[in-house]
């Protein structure tokens, strides 16, 4: 891990096990305190000055798999910083749709920054110099190659972050692929499957139009009972549920 000293973390606490142990003599602020996710506050994140708790951001360095989160380097004050914080939670999802952008995850970082030009770029980070997270994509952690990401603020001249920032038809892409690797990383560890074949299997499936939750998770776990078999093609006429079934009765009666 390389740059300036982080002076801030950002901790994820509901991917920190063991964060409500150490949290209790630390000092620090709540990500959600005073606004509308305040009753949820203590399963939110937490900021902490890392200046006051040298022990604690050796341990960042040192078992960055345990302490999940951002470290963040930043001029700003504590005000100042948490209100940035605060104005990157919630954001706008067309034209009719509110929801919480869960930037402070290291996995919703490394897919989320990652579709930032640098002129959006500037734009969230704002007061934030520099950013650093140990972790990667779903897919990094499938096959063990997290490590750790950085991210320095190009500094270019923009508009202060908007309430309720408008996210791009990229950023957008980049956060779906990141809720379907995760459901894909998800069912390769809860089944044992090789990860690519899982995620090439989820794949089939959104092409044969099974986009539904449900839908999508009876496809993964027919696929897997029948490895050898060949997809059909889209069924017209069929809902994706319909067409679903049809493929279940000719597999499981050895039709092609």
């Amino acid at each position: 891990m390389s740059g300036p000293t982080a002076r801030w973390l950002l901790l994820d606490v509901a991917g920190t096990p063991k964060a409500d142990a150490v949290l209790a003599d630390v000092s620090r602020a709540w990500l959600f305190e005073g606004t509308e996710l305040h009753a949820l506050r203590e399963q939110g994140p937490a900021l902490v000055d890392l200046h006051d708790y040298p022990v604690l951001a050796e341990r960042c360095g040192n078992e960055p798999h345990i302490w999940r989160g951002l470290l963040l380097c930043s001029e700003a004050s504590t005000a100042q910083l948490l209100r940035h914080l605060r104005r990157m939670m919630t954001v706008s999802v067309g034209l009719h749709h509110r929801a919480l952008l869960s930037y402070y995850s290291p996995h919703t970082a490394s897919y989320f920054f990652d579709a930032c030009d640098a002129r959006e770029l500037s734009r969230w980070l704002g007061p934030i110099s520099q950013l650093r997270w140990f972790g990667g994509t779903w897919a990094d952690r499938a096959i063990g190659c997290e490590g750790w990401q950085q991210l320095n603020n190009p500094g270019l001249a923009t508009a202060p972050l908007a309430i309720q920032e408008s996210l791009s038809q990229r950023q957008l892409d980049k956060l779906q692929t990141c809720l379907l690797e995760q459901h894909a990383w998800r069912w390769s560890e809860t089944t044992r499957t090789d990860y690519e074949r899982l995620w090439a299997h989820l794949q089939e499936g959104l092409a044969l139009g099974f986009s539904e939750r449900t839908v999508l998770d009876e496809w993964l776990w027919l696929r897997l009972q029948y490895p050898a078999r060949t997809p059909a093609r889209t069924l017209s006429g069929l809902t994706p549920r319909e067409q679903l079934a049809c493929l279940r009765h000719l597999w499981q009666n050895n039709q092609p």
